[in-house]
């Protein structure tokens, strides 16, 4: 989303950068309240799908852990102000970041396991990987600007936790869940998510013509 924002220096980057932080955080809000909230109530188009998270709770709070600790370490890592103060705290939240997609990418396989929704899991756990692989390996070579650029690729597939559940209140969208309709609904948000990134980062060149 916009990610260029996330590499911008200028006054308008900065600005452009809270506005996705914000609208990003307000996602999170609308599927904290529209899901996780309904589901703990028992809301009645939830209720197979609740009986479901009760039983695979061994694996779930791990992996739900995992993920909000990346989905929440990420806008931290980003924040210049705090690289620039805090490196190495910059760089211990990194480690647990790292952590944390791995833990995350192999619980959630483990939950699809057996499961329709297996081959979308797979390729979102995947892409998580091997782009937060590549942001540690770039740090470690203290290749700086393709660590950034490798973390917000990372990050997006990050949030693809968050805006693929979006649509789960409309009832279409929702009685595929179980389905292999939700693999290739997953696949999508992140090869959506990435190409956005990509664009962003790629922004300038895109938009300016050589004389």
């Amino acid at each position: 989303m916009a990610t260029s924002a996330l590499l911008a220096p200028s006054s308008t980057g900065s600005r452009f950068k809270t506005i996705l932080w914000v609208s990003l955080g307000l996602t999170v809000l609308f599927v904290f309240i529209t899901s996780e909230l309904l589901l703990i109530t028992d809301y009645p188009m939830y209720h197979a799908y609740r009986l479901q998270v009760i039983a695979d709770r061994r694996l779930l709070i791990p992996h739900t852990l995992a993920g909000s600790f990346a989905l929440l370490i990420g806008p931290i890592n980003f924040s210049s102000r705090i690289r620039q103060r805090h490196l190495q705290l910059h760089r211990i939240l990194g480690r647990i970041y790292v952590v944390s997609v791995f833990v995350g990418s192999f619980t959630g396989i483990a939950l699809a396991a057996g499961r329709p929704g297996l081959p979308g899991t797979s390729t979102q756990a995947a892409a998580w990987m091997v782009c937060t692989t590549a942001a540690l390996i770039t740090a470690r070579n203290r290749q700086i600007t393709q660590h950034r650029q490798w973390m917000a690729r990372s990050y997006a597939v990050t949030f693809t936790f968050v805006s693929s559940r979006v649509l789960n209140l409309w009832p279409r969208y929702w009685s595929h869940l179980g389905d292999s309709f939700a693999a290739v609904g997953v696949i999508a948000f992140t090869l959506a998510s990435l190409l956005i990134v990509e664009i962003g980062l790629n922004w300038r060149e895109l938009t300016t013509r050589r004389v």
